[in-house]
């Protein structure tokens, strides 16, 4: 419900620091580490795919870091979850169409299910250690916005040649991910209503689930089976890399019409580098069928007055 009343919340009002300010209410309330990194920090960290999104937006950006330590003595007994928190999503430059576009103040459902999330896993005190990253920040067309053909360096050090700017989430996890694995995280989730391809290809019925390790999606699988969650693993292959190779950067953020989740995919594969990583598509299950697609079911919609509602 926490979750469903996140992603409800008008974009005007769910902004980046908002998602922030969420984050510390249920940090404090069941005694997570919370650190919150500005644009000066990001900057300091090299995390220039991040930053190349929320240059367009007068709001400024966050990213958002909850820890839990279920098992302090056994550092490597960790996970990372990475979700996207595109708070409005205008399509940048590369604007998207008029029509149902109030339904992007969703884009952030992937860090609005990490801290809810997070908020379980401090409440419910599991033997493990974990890490929630929220990358959060808007998607605009301002007059500082990335334009198609830009190139930017993500904290690894590899470039991505910017072809269409409605890419983003992709470029804000990339970012994420490196700085996860700078944390020593060796098994990373990410959640993301990364791609359109993606209700196309399965509809609302199931999420897209893609990886580099066999192993935790079926662990990621048999925990969706446990919990009403389900999943289906699309194919990395290596003949969907030649889709995002790029002639002037290590890769492009978008690989065309093509196998769209996949190629999506196969860029963070390049940010989550050595460590055991899975990535779920939500674009299709984060929200309720009908006219009214933006809207969660079963949560309780925005009201006038009533903000903030996930108490």
């Amino acid at each position: 419900m926490l979750a469903r009343d996140l992603v409800n919340h008008p974009a005007n009002v769910m902004t980046p620091t908002k998602m922030a300010e969420a984050a510390r209410e249920v940090a404090e309330s069941v005694g997570l580490e919370l650190d919150v990194m500005d644009r000066d920090r990001m900057r300091e960290h090299g995390m220039g795919a991040f930053l190349g999104v929320a240059q367009g937006s007068e709001e400024p950006p966050k990213l958002i870091v909850l820890t839990y330590r279920g098992d302090p003595d056994n550092p490597q007994n960790n996970l990372g979850l990475v979700g996207k928190g595109i708070t409005f999503d205008t399509g940048g430059i590369s604007l998207k169409p008029a029509a149902n576009m109030e339904a992007m103040k969703g884009d952030m459902a992937g860090g609005a299910s990490v801290i809810a999330a997070m908020r379980a896993i401090g409440s419910l005190q599991p033997r493990i250690n974990v890490t929630g990253l929220i990358a959060a920040t808007e998607n605009m067309p301002g007059g500082r916005a990335q334009r198609p053909g830009d190139v930017v360096t993500a904290m690894n050090g590899k470039t991505i040649e910017v072809i269409n700017t409605d890419a983003e989430g992709r470029l804000v996890l990339a970012d994420a991910l490196c700085y996860a694995r700078s944390l020593g995280i060796t098994r990373l989730v990410d959640v993301a209503t990364l791609t359109g391809a993606m209700v196309v290809t399965l509809g609302k019925a199931c999420t897209g689930m893609m990886g580099n390790s066999h192993k935790l999606a079926k662990d990621v699988g048999v925990a969706g089976e446990r919990s009403g969650e389900r999943f289906w693993e699309l194919p990395m292959l290596e003949d969907y890399r030649e889709l995002i190779r790029s002639d002037v950067a290590d890769m492009k953020n978008t690989g065309g019409r093509q196998a769209g989740s996949i190629t999506a995919a196969m860029l963070l594969r390049e940010f989550a580098e050595d460590a055991d990583w899975v990535h779920l598509d939500i674009a299709g299950t984060s929200t309720a069928s009908g006219n009214k697609g933006h809207v969660v079911k079963g949560a309780t919609e925005y009201q006038p007055g009533r903000w903030p509602n996930w108490r």
